[in-house]
């Protein structure tokens, strides 16, 4: 058993938690003096909660924190001395106006009341606080919602994040007015946009009739193709997982991906997070962690894909500090919470079949190994010559030379990985040969540890200057931001209709 701190579900009081195994789960319990106790399911899986803790990897925070520690986690947010980990992805919401009114929306986009839509200065504020980070820079940003395709802007906002110095440039979209219109795809072709989040719950029409409130299907279909022709062709499919709605399709959700990985380049499920009031039986229900998804996948993969192939975000790690020994300069470091989210590379053969790295790579021995490297040479005089001879002569060993997919050489890429100036380049020509899938399981009231909030790495950027992690601004922040923010003209004349 361990011990965290967590918040009341009812009163967001900050309350003691236990981590504790039962029945082969891993189960949070807490107790608020007002109003009882709350008992969720932290992990479904004991094994894999114990294999992912091995990968914790602690983070030292920002030498330049934006707020001072007060009230203590999680009301310092901003990114505050007690956090853990610097912004690895930063979202930004430009808009909560959205053109669908879904029921199920974390950003409760339409239903608000009022409109918070950040200027394009205000944009260009967060943008240089999230660059002004150290002792590292945010490289990554994606522009969000509501829905950012509202913005007629948008266009110019990507083009200044990237004149600004980010690397990686995204979007989340629920893809409509990719739908409708090719000109518009053709028009952020010609921006410096990297990927495309699209909202992609299943494929058939019943996860989207119960989940967006009509048969998006269609919509999603069109959008990949406007994308397609107008070579918008860095696409990550992001289902919304929710237990008996589209559970069932988890691995004909990734099956569809690799029909199209000509521009697919991932899937990232969510399992859908309880903001709300409910009662134990419904949490009990509805809840899936991550350990639930791997099992679903492996069932219906048939044992294509299993839960072995996936390691939590910490294990890739030790390519931060690759990089570090090559460049003698400060890196991004993946230091995650190793129960937060779960990955793999899915490779996609001639005929169409799946095939996880792990298949022909020793993932953890490789990551170890690139450690042990790393640490070796990273104070010699000579640490490119020797990085490069050890990682030629030593990746080898963990990777099946004969079982990699063909145009694939890991150990060619490793070694281009260091040499390169721009590593997301390499990376991304890595990417084209593959699928990444992943799962991110963000947090609610109920299962909150806020030992997880610290080591959190997606923020969000707000224009007071704060930098909030993901499941506290979606928890207890969000709605005082924006309507802090909101533009008043537009709120005035709400309310006098």
């Amino acid at each position: 058993m361990s011990k965290t701190k967590s918040i009341c579900p009812v009163c967001h009081d900050v309350i003691d938690a236990s981590v504790e195994k039962e029945d082969g789960q891993v189960l949070i319990t807490k107790t608020c003096k007002d109003h009882g106790t709350f008992n969720d399911v932290y992990f479904s899986d004991a094994k894999v909660y114990d294999n992912y803790e091995k990968f914790r990897s602690m983070g030292n925070g920002l030498a330049n924190p934006m707020t001072k520690t007060v009230k203590g986690c999680p009301y310092d947010c901003g990114l505050c001395p007690n956090h853990k980990t610097p912004t690895i992805l930063a979202n930004i919401d430009l808009t909560n106006r959205c053109n669908l009114s879904c029921p199920l929306c974390f950003a409760n986009a339409r239903k608000s009341g009022y409109v918070y839509e950040p200027t394009i200065d205000q944009v260009r504020h967060m943008l240089e606080v999230l660059r002004s980070e150290k002792p590292v820079p945010c490289y990554a940003v994606q522009f969000a919602g509501g829905e950012p395709t509202m913005r007629s802007d948008l266009p110019e906002i990507i083009t200044m994040a990237r004149q600004m110095g980010f690397f990686q440039i995204m979007i989340a979209t629920n893809g409509m007015k990719f739908a409708q219109s090719k000109d518009y795809c053709r028009e952020l072709r010609k921006t410096p946009l990297s990927t495309t989040y699209l909202q992609f719950d299943g494929v058939t029409e019943e996860p989207y009739i119960k989940l967006r409130g009509f048969n998006a299907m269609p919509y999603k279909l069109k959008a990949l193709e406007n994308m397609r022709e107008a070579g918008l062709n860095n696409v990550v499919l992001v289902p919304s997982l929710v237990k008996g709605v589209n559970d069932a399709q988890v691995a004909d959700i990734i099956r569809f991906a690799a029909k199209n990985v000509d521009m697919v380049r991932g899937v990232n499920f969510q399992p859908v997070s309880f903001t709300g009031r409910v009662d134990t039986e419904e949490l009990k229900r509805g809840r899936i962690t991550i350990p639930d998804f791997l099992a679903m996948l492996e069932e219906q993969s048939n044992g294509e894909i299993v839960k072995s192939d996936f390691f939590p975000c910490p294990a890739v790690a030790p390519m931060s500090d690759l990089m570090e020994a090559w460049t003698h300069m400060p890196q991004v470091k993946f230091t995650i919470h190793p129960h937060c989210g779960t990955a793999t590379y899915v490779f996609v053969d001639k005929k169409g079949g799946l095939l996880p790295i792990t298949r022909f790579v020793d993932v953890a021995g490789l990551m170890g190994a690139v450690e042990r490297i790393s640490n070796e040479c990273k104070d010699s005089k000579h640490s490119k010559v020797l990085l490069a001879e050890k990682l030629v002569r030593e990746v080898p060993r963990y990777v099946d030379m004969a079982k990699m997919p063909e145009g694939v050489n890991i150990p060619k890429i490793l070694v281009a990985f260091v040499k390169s100036g721009d590593p997301v380049k390499v990376l991304s020509e890595f990417h084209y040969k593959s699928m990444l899938v992943s799962a991110m399981h963000f947090m609610d009231p109920y299962n909150m540890d806020l030992a997880r909030v610290q080591s959190c790495g997606i923020h969000y950027a707000i224009p007071d200057g704060r930098v909030v992690p993901f499941c506290t601004y979606n928890t207890l922040y969000r709605s005082e931001v924006e309507k802090k923010f909101a533009r008043q003209a537009v709120v005035e004349a709400i309310q006098k209709a």
